[in-house]
């Protein structure tokens, strides 16, 4: 028989996340601080109308672009919180999560041998979804010196001839790094300058604890070049729900429908009637969010610095990125033995591409008494660690 299997799909590897959930699902008396979901439920105001929607059988296919009603708030949502403003009929689609929205605009935008950079640490499906539509992933390591922050430097030595596409994941999933407008204006310079197209993943946009975030679409010159991805999972605490959103020039928004309509149709009906009123009437449970997320994330802090833990200060997402240089161990293995040692369970920063190497990702979308529980564990294994290196 033939190979049944294409070969671009072998270049991707499995996400290294899942490894140590497997592992802690089979264990007893686990803390979790690995998976990047809010603890929270859904705002009863959006369950209730998700509920409602069902009950008044709203059960059809909407258009494929998404309910009318739903990019009508979209646009107005993005015109309030970032200062730009859409077409909600031509500019403007619902998708499956903010997943789909990324995996859809490179197929769209890509011909084969582009290239693609992607700051890394980051999200795991954004260099999967280049190989898949056959672009060439450009990785541009970000520095923890810098904050995890994106500079001209970094990617003036990854640019050539075949560069089309700027990812820019702000605020960043593992590190917790935002983009001030100040670093955000060299960069977007360097976009014009090279002619490229950005694909700004703005998921965590909601969760910002220095400022109000600032979008690269709202600076001059941006909006025509950039694709923003957003969604009600982090900031809505929606996760289950699937549903994301993306706005653009027309020209390019068009093609993503057309695919879109041919692979998923539309997004849930009932999920996108529920974000309606999300956007309309749930700022203020939103905003309660925040702030809970910016106490566990101060608690973190404090921890880290009574143990002599080094971690810069991160002011977006809900993570943390420390440092675990000192004691000489991948973090593969550093992951393992707390889990196997102390039942607590995290992220090795390998698994968000290879300068994620010496750090751990730590997510504080938990209790205030689970994240006490779980930093008490994690100072007896460091303690025990450093007694370790010194013979004690």
């Amino acid at each position: 028989m033939r190979n049944p299997i294409a070969k671009k799909i072998t270049q991707v590897q499995p996400s290294g996340i899942r490894k140590f959930f497997d592992i802690a699902s089979e264990m007893d008396d686990v803390i979790s601080l690995g998976v990047g979901e809010p603890d929270f439920d859904t705002p009863w105001r959006i369950r209730e109308e998700g509920i409602f929607s069902l009950e008044r059988g709203r059960t059809f296919y909407t258009s494929n672009a998404g309910l009318q009603e739903l990019r009508d708030e979209i646009c107005r949502y993005l015109d309030r919180k970032i200062h730009v403003s859409y077409d909600p009929k031509k500019e403007t689609m619902v998708t499956v999560g903010g997943s789909e929205a990324i995996d859809v605009a490179l197929r769209c935008m890509l011909d084969p041998g582009d290239e693609v950079l992607i700051p890394q640490p980051s999200y795991v499906s954004y260099v999967p979804c280049t190989i898949m539509a056959d672009g060439v992933p450009v990785i541009v390591e970000l520095k923890n010196e810098n904050e995890f922050k994106l500079t001209v430097e970094d990617m003036e030595k990854k640019i050539t001839g075949r560069t089309k596409i700027l990812v820019m994941p702000f605020p960043n999933n593992p590190t917790g790094s935002i983009m001030t407008r100040e670093d955000l204006e060299p960069v977007a310079e360097f976009v014009k300058e090279h002619d490229l197209y950005v694909i700004s993943d703005e998921i965590y946009s909601e969760l910002s604890y220095k400022g109000d975030h600032v979008s690269i679409a709202s600076l001059p010159g941006m909006r025509e070049r950039t694709i923003v991805i957003n969604g009600f999972s982090k900031g809505f605490a929606m996760t289950g729900w699937r549903l994301g959103y993306c706005c653009g020039p027309e020209a390019i928004l068009k093609q993503m429908i057309k695919l879109h309509q041919f692979a998923i149709m539309c997004a849930p009906t009932n999920s996108q009637y529920a974000a309606v009123e999300g956007l309309r009437n749930c700022e203020e449970e939103v905003e309660e969010m925040r702030k809970a997320y910016n106490q566990r994330r101060r608690f973190l802090m404090h921890e880290f610095a009574r143990m002599g833990l080094e971690c810069f200060e991160p002011y977006g997402a809900f993570y943390v990125f420390p440092s675990i240089e000192e004691f000489q161990m991948s973090s593969d293995e550093f992951a393992t033995r707390l889990l196997k040692e102390e039942r607590v369970a995290v992220v090795p920063g390998s698994a968000f591409g290879e300068c994620g190497e010496g750090f751990l990702r730590i997510s504080y979308a938990y209790s205030l008494e689970d994240l006490k529980v779980a930093l008490g564990r994690l100072g007896h294994f460091i303690q025990r660690l450093r007694n370790e290196q010194e013979g004690i």
